[in-house]
């Protein structure tokens, strides 16, 4: 999985300041969180935006950008120097490295040289034990209405949350009927419509904003408060977001209409994981094989993680057993049936990891949360079984 890094940049010229912007914007692993004309203003603007790495051109005025550098370096030592110059003189290149660059590389930028030295700051810049930040985004998506997405991804947001070294956000993407502020009791002041209306000109600082933080420590991007027929961003907006909400939150999850919209593909292209949560009745067990078939000829099946929701139901349940064939895949993950504290939850408005710590579920989604993380920590593997392959009623031979 690629780490999210933010860029600064500060090129005087035109030209060459557009060319390396158009080079960056296309690197998914770089956020552009600001571009200055202006040496004079950049060191107040990594101080405010606090990015990973300053990207300084020294064309404009070699002496003006190595005071720059020194500037940078003073005010924000956390943050890494790259330097650009069609100068190689020695003496040039000496001097922005006592400044403080940590990196120095050849005008025109080049795409290959660029990543070469984003991997070696990343390997200086990893953090305090040795290891680079990362960041995951999962996309929720059912295998039927009301099967308990938003439960499992409101809960699921807050007990990732209760771990200190976790940032999490939950983006709401059902635009039309979500409700995932409704579990969590929150009446927001912005939304995701106010995120879309500024999404040309967003920047880390006014997303933060646009979000509202839960007492469980998560942060909450909900739905419009307004029905309205065309839907708020387009796609590549959307992803936009979800690259700057992944650059600052280690777990991004998003959960995703039952109708496959646009937005909603677009979620899952940029999604590091895909949870699909299915419930054992057979409508849901049809759509698990029409949804799995839709997946995979989209190329996203690798992502799929299959969490059964709702498990010992009662006799009207099929078993896991005469169900696996049909699911077509090793289950990730089951969440026990335990109605009452769930409805209890979501009338009260809050999350079964304050209501109630100690019920079956509860301890089910905090051991999810902890697989998450491990899995995470152990690149994203996991145990795989041979993947089956049967026919949609094969479990009622």
């Amino acid at each position: 999985m690629n780490n999210v890094v933010r860029l600064a940049m500060v090129d005087p010229q035109d030209q060459s300041r557009n060319s390396i912007k158009n080079l960056l914007l296309g690197i998914d692993s770089v956020w552009l969180e600001a571009e200055c004309a202006r040496y004079e203003f950049f060191t107040d603007i990594i101080t405010q935006t606090q990015p990973d790495i300053a990207l300084i051109t020294l064309d404009g005025d070699q002496q003006r950008g190595l005071a720059v550098i020194a500037e940078v370096h003073r005010e924000s030592p956390d943050c890494q120097i790259l330097v650009v110059s069609k100068s190689q003189e020695g003496a040039l290149i000496l001097q922005a490295m006592r400044n403080g660059a940590k990196e120095f590389l050849s005008a025109p930028l080049n795409l290959d040289d660029f990543m070469a030295a984003l991997d070696r700051i990343r390997n200086i810049s990893g953090g305090k034990d040795g290891k680079s930040k990362s960041s995951t985004v999962m996309a929720l998506i059912g295998a039927s209405g009301g099967v308990g997405c938003t439960s499992l991804g409101v809960n699921l947001g807050c007990a990732l949350a209760a771990n200190e070294s976790n940032s999490v956000a939950i983006m709401d993407l059902d635009l039309s009927l979500g409700d995932a502020d409704v579990w969590l009791d929150i009446i927001p002041d912005y939304t995701i419509q106010d995120v879309a209306e500024n999404v040309n000109r967003l920047d880390y600082s006014m997303l933060k904003r646009s979000l509202t933080q839960h007492a469980s420590g998560a942060f909450l991007l909900p739905r419009p408060v307004h029905m309205e027929e065309t839907a708020p961003m387009t796609s590549e907006e959307l992803q936009r977001v979800i690259a700057l909400l992944k650059a600052t939150f280690t777990h991004l999850i998003i959960d995703l209409t039952k109708s496959f919209t646009p937005l909603d593909l677009a979620a899952l292209e940029v999604s590091d994981q895909i949870l699909f949560v299915t419930q054992l009745d057979l409508p849901c067990l049809r759509n698990v094989v029409r949804i799995n078939q839709f997946l995979e000829e989209r190329e996203l099946n690798d992502k799929v993680k299959v969490i059964v929701n709702r498990v010992g139901l009662g006799d009207a349940q099929i078993s896991l057993n005469k169900a696996l064939d049909t699911i077509g895949r090793e289950v990730f993950w089951q969440i026990p049936n335990e109605y009452s504290p769930v409805i209890e939850s979501r009338n009260n408005g809050v999350p079964l990891v304050t209501e109630f710590p100690k019920a079956k579920i509860t301890r089910a989604i905090q051991q999810l949360a902890v697989k998450i993380d491990a899995t995470n920590a152990n690149g994203g593997e996991v145990p795989k079984s041979e993947t089956k392959k049967s026919g949609l009623f094969s479990f009622l031979k």
